[in-house]
């Protein structure tokens, strides 16, 4: 799901970077520099969740939020610089998801995003991969071959990720270094084939003629292919 977020906040300074840091994220968003155009907005367009400033020029955070629950439970974020705890129990008494003081952690600010869709949408950062017997879970970063878990190095893990990824097409060792280890890997083209060998000393029955991991020479590796 794409979300799309919108920011309401009257310093320009504050929302610049949190857009920032929201396009990086991959959310979509929109910026309200007043509590008025923030509820235009808001009328007519579909957000995910509202980022909303108190203190504003016109009608602040909280009338704004009023105006919101006549209408909507669309998740709501307070951003302020009261710290006041009589402040933040008002905002959730009037129907806030979430509180943050400034000055904030852009970063935690993201992380709180992230775990408020998750309540509000159910959504989740597990991932399976399936091939076969196999399994691989991003978000714990654990291999399963018949239910029963294959420890793995982080290392390993994102070489995986890379080979169940792109199932069934021949990589290269430099495509798998660039996806698995980024352009900045230091080490040698051969260390992938140490790293294929334990990997298929862990998930093949019999390394020695794999299964699952197949050697093209001359090209690469396949995952999941044909024998050549």
């Amino acid at each position: 799901m794409k979300y799309n977020i919108l920011v309401v906040e009257d310093q320009q300074e504050i929302s610049d970077i949190i857009s920032k840091y929201l396009v990086k994220e991959g959310y979509d968003y929109s910026v309200a520099g007043d509590g008025f155009e923030a509820l235009d907005y808001i009328n007519h367009q579909e957000f995910h969740l509202v980022l909303l400033d108190i203190m504003m020029p016109g009608i602040d955070g909280f009338e704004v939020l009023t105006e919101i629950r006549k209408i909507s439970e669309l998740p709501v974020i307070m951003l302020t610089a009261k710290q006041e705890e009589v402040d933040r129990l008002k905002g959730f008494d009037m129907g806030a998801d979430d509180y943050v003081v400034k000055p904030f952690s852009t970063k935690e600010l993201m992380r709180r995003i992230k775990a408020l869709f998750k309540r509000v949408y159910h959504e989740t950062d597990e991932i399976v991969y399936h091939h076969r017997e196999l399994s691989l879970h991003t978000k714990s970063m654990k291999l399963y071959k018949n239910d029963q878990e294959i420890p793995i190095t982080s290392a390993e893990y994102n070489l995986l990720s890379v080979l169940f990824k792109n199932k069934g097409q021949v990589l290269s060792r430099e495509q798998l270094i660039n996806l698995a280890y980024g352009h900045e890997y230091e080490g040698y083209d051969r260390n992938i084939d140490s790293y294929i060998k334990r990997i298929r000393q862990k998930i093949e029955s019999n390394p020695k003629n794999p299964e699952y991991l197949i050697s093209k020479y001359g090209a690469g590796y396949v995952f999941g292919g044909e024998k050549s």
